[in-house]
C-alpha cells in the first residue's frame, strides 16, 4: 500500500508541476520585449558610508578620478577644523601631487606644486598659518587610506596645508603625525596617483 500510495503522489504531482509549467509559459509567452537597443537600468552605485564618530567628508577629484575620505574631528579637532577651513575657500584647487613614493605615501597641499618651473621647492610651501597644534590619537592609527597631516621638521604643531595618504599600512608614523581621515571610497585612485598629477577641484561633500 505504501508504494501504490508514493506512485499515486508523484504521478500528481508530476501533473500538477507540468500544470505549473505551462501557466508559467503563457504568462512568459505575453510579456513585452524590451525596446530595441535599449539597456537594461544600471543599478545605482553605493554610497560610501562614514564610521560612527567620523566628521564632514571631504571629496577630491583629481585628473585620476575621485576619491573621499571621512574625517576625525572628534580625534583631531583643531587641524580638522583648519584643513575644513582651507577646503571651503577653495586653496586646493589646481594644485598637484608633489610627492608619492610607491607603497608608503602620496602627499599634496604645497600651492607651490601650481608652478612646474618651481619642482624644486614643491613640498616648502604652505598657508602659512599653521595648525599649532600636534593631534596624534592612538584610536586613529595609519592603516591603508590614512590621511595624516605633513609638516616640515620634527614639530607636529608646525603641520599646515599639506596632507598625505598612505598607500599601505605604516604604523611606524602612529605617534608622530595627526591622522584627520581615513579614504572611504577611491582608493583605487590614490594608489594610481603620481607625482605632478593634478588636483582638479577639494570640496566638502553636503
Amino acid at each position: 500500500m505504501k508504494q501504490v500510495g508514493l506512485a499515486v503522489a508523484i504521478v500528481v504531482a508530476t501533473a500538477a508541476a507540468m500544470a505549473a509549467a505551462s501557466a508559467g509559459a503563457g504568462q512568459r509567452s505575453t510579456a513585452k520585449p524590451a525596446p530595441a537597443g535599449q539597456k537594461p537600468a544600471a543599478a545605482a552605485p553605493a554610497q560610501p558610508k562614514k564610521s560612527p564618530g567620523a566628521g564632514p567628508i571631504i571629496v577630491v577629484e583629481t585628473v585620476k578620478g575621485s576619491f573621499q575620505f571621512e574625517t576625525y574631528p572628534n580625534e583631531a579637532p583643531k587641524s580638522v577644523e583648519h584643513i575644513l577651513a582651507l577646503v571651503k575657500r577653495n586653496f586646493y584647487n589646481g594644485m598637484r601631487v608633489h610627492r608619492q613614493i610607491p607603497g608608503f605615501i602620496a602627499q599634496f597641499g604645497d600651492p607651490l606644486s601650481r608652478d612646474l618651473s618651481k619642482q624644486d621647492s614643491w613640498g616648502t610651501g604652505g598657508s602659512f598659518n599653521i595648525v599649532g597644534v600636534g593631534e596624534p590619537n592612538p584610536k586613529r592609527t595609519h592603516v591603508t587610506g590614512a590621511v595624516a597631516m605633513a609638516y616640515p621638521g620634527k614639530d607636529p604643531r608646525q603641520a599646515d596645508s599639506q596632507m598625505y595618504i598612505t598607500l599601505a599600512p605604516r604604523h611606524s608614523l602612529d605617534g608622530d603625525y595627526t591622522v584627520i581621515g581615513q579614504v572611504i571610497a577611491g582608493m583605487d585612485v590614490v594608489q594610481k596617483l603620481a607625482k605632478g598629477d593634478i588636483i582638479r577641484r577639494v570640496s566638502v561633500k553636503e
